[in-house]
C-alpha cells in the first residue's frame, strides 16, 4: 500500500491575487484552474519540480473561513518549501519584496528562513542538510 498527501487546501481571499503571488512572486506552476461554479474554482499550484504535493487555493466562502485567511495554523509556520539552492530562492523573496519574518540561519536540519505569504501565512524556506537514514526530497 502506498499513500501520499496530494493537496493542501490554502484558504485565500481572491483566486486571482493568490495566483499572482504564487506564480509570479514565488515562481510556482499553475497546474489546474477549473471553473466549478460562478463563485468556485479548482485552482492548484505547485513549486517547480514538485512531484506529489500541491496547494489547492480555496477561496473563503463563509465568514468563518474568512477569519482564518492568513492564520490557518494559529501563528505557527504552516508550509515548508524545500529548495536545492537557498541563496537563489532567498534572493527571489527579497527581490519580490516578500516579507521576511526570520533571517536565514543554519540549523541541524539545514539552512532556513521564515517568510510570510500575501495573507500572512508563515513558510519555512529550507535547504535541507543530509540527515542520517532520512531521504530528503528537494525542490528542483
Amino acid at each position: 500500500m502506498s499513500q501520499h498527501i496530494a493537496r493542501i487546501a490554502l484558504v485565500v481571499d481572491d483566486y486571482d491575487e493568490a495566483l499572482e503571488f504564487y506564480t509570479k512572486k514565488l515562481g510556482f506552476l499553475l497546474l489546474e484552474d477549473t471553473i466549478l461554479s460562478e463563485t468556485k474554482r479548482w485552482v492548484v499550484v505547485a513549486p517547480k519540480g514538485s512531484n506529489e504535493c500541491a496547494l489547492l487555493l480555496a477561496k473563503a466562502s463563509t465568514d468563518e473561513q474568512r477569519t482564518h485567511i492568513g492564520n490557518q495554523t494559529g501563528g505557527r509556520v504552516f508550509l515548508f518549501l524545500y529548495t536545492d539552492h537557498f541563496d537563489r530562492d532567498y534572493q527571489n523573496l527579497i527581490d519580490q519584496k516578500i516579507k521576511i519574518i526570520r533571517e536565514p540561519t543554519q540549523e541541524s536540519y539545514g539552512r532556513v528562513a521564515v517568510f510570510a505569504d500575501l495573507y500572512g501565512n508563515l513558510w519555512d524556506l529550507i535547504e535541507p542538510s543530509q540527515l542520517r537514514g532520512i531521504k530528503q526530497n528537494t525542490v528542483n
